[in-house]
């Protein structure tokens, strides 16, 4: 017996020293990742802060070279009806691209999902879009997008009046959408892919001999298992809707007040804060922009994403406590084998 609570000692040496040395290196590791992550986030952002209190041009330090002004700024950006434009076209954005895009990743999924020829080919033309800069996709559609460009040359080809795609307010959020939709939607149905793909063949399997047709399993296999998958791009989307303003500002660059409404809160920063050399207003919007942001990536955390966490944490607590009675029964199995060795050297000893 004392053999065999020697040995136990030592796996629970093992074993605490293991720990600790994981939990070492994993903290040695994340040194790196947490200076990048105060150096460029959270300290821009606290400095960001501090300089929306300034009327301030960028020069020098606020306090020397600007003028304090409290909280001016931030109520000057919450009465401004730009803002709130530009607020309402961010909100419209985030609000569409979901309508539009999901249901239409969902589809193109469902179809990229299954086996036939030139599969390959459509998933890339569809993710090229995607992995393709900004700068580029919007320097393209711009042209194209001109009174004299080449969609407008060939509606007129074809007996059309050319369409004023960039300057018309009516026009313009829509010819956005299109644009977000046919870049970002690749993402999207890569992302539903992965998450069909994780799907049990069984499931299908059983519903087909149930007498399921493939709309049924679609419906009543596909988009319930599928919904975690879809509540994170959901998730991603709205908060890249939030930061929209490479390719507003490329296309729409000499439209980007409220008369093309097609502004965001990025592109109102920039104007408000960078062109009218005002860095003190613009270190305020971003502090609002932020706070906006911070506040629907919560409530979209408490409200959907929560399930889905509690869902993972209850799945890694059961694989724990499985390996954990795995791990003592082996402990037990070796501890007999121990004892059953110990057993007839002891008996042959009494013996004597």
């Amino acid at each position: 017996m004392s053999v065999a609570t020697s040995m136990r000692a030592k796996r629970a040496g093992r074993s605490h020293s293991d720990k600790f040395r994981q939990r070492f290196e994993m903290g040695v590791l994340s040194v790196p990742a947490l200076i990048m992550f105060v150096g460029f986030v959270i300290l821009p952002v606290f400095m960001a802060a501090y300089y929306g209190f300034y009327k301030w041009k960028g020069f020098g330090k606020p306090n020397v070279n600007g003028q304090f002004v409290g909280l001016d700024n931030y109520r000057i950006i919450l009465s401004d009806p730009n803002f709130q434009q530009a607020l309402g076209h961010t909100l419209f954005i985030a609000v569409m691209s979901l309508i539009i895009q999901g249901p239409l990743a969902i589809l193109f999924a469902l179809l990229l999902n299954q086996k036939f020829k030139g599969r390959g080919l459509i998933r890339t033309l569809i993710f090229v879009p995607y992995v393709v800069s900004e700068v580029i996709i919007g320097t393209g559609w711009s042209l194209m997008l001109q009174p004299n460009g080449a969609l407008n040359a060939v509606m007129k080809n074809l007996g059309l009046q050319g369409v004023d795609w960039i300057a018309n307010p009516k026009i313009a959020i829509w010819t956005l959408m299109f644009i977000i939709s046919w870049k970002y939607i690749g993402f999207a149905v890569i992302l539903m892919i992965a998450g069909m793909q994780a799907i049990p063949e069984e499931l299908y399997e059983a519903a087909r001999v149930d007498g399921a047709g493939f709309w049924r399993q679609q419906w009543s296999i596909t988009i319930p298992l599928l919904a975690p998958t879809i509540r994170m791009w959901a998730f991603m989307s709205i908060i890249g809707s939030l930061q929209l303003f490479d390719l507003v500002y490329i296309i729409w660059g000499q439209y980007v007040s409220s008369t093309a409404g097609t502004s965001t809160m990025a592109t109102y920063m920039v104007r408000e804060g960078r062109l009218a050399n005002n860095y003190g207003y613009g270190s305020a919007v971003a502090v609002v922009i932020f706070i906006i942001s911070l506040v629907i990536a919560l409530t979209y955390q408490r409200f959907v994403l929560n399930r889905d966490l509690a869902g993972a944490v209850e799945k890694r607590e059961r694989k724990q406590l499985e390996r954990r009675l795995k791990k003592r029964e082996r402990e037990h199995m070796e501890r007999d084998e121990i004892e059953n060795a110990i057993a007839p050297k002891n008996a042959s000893m009494e013996v004597a």
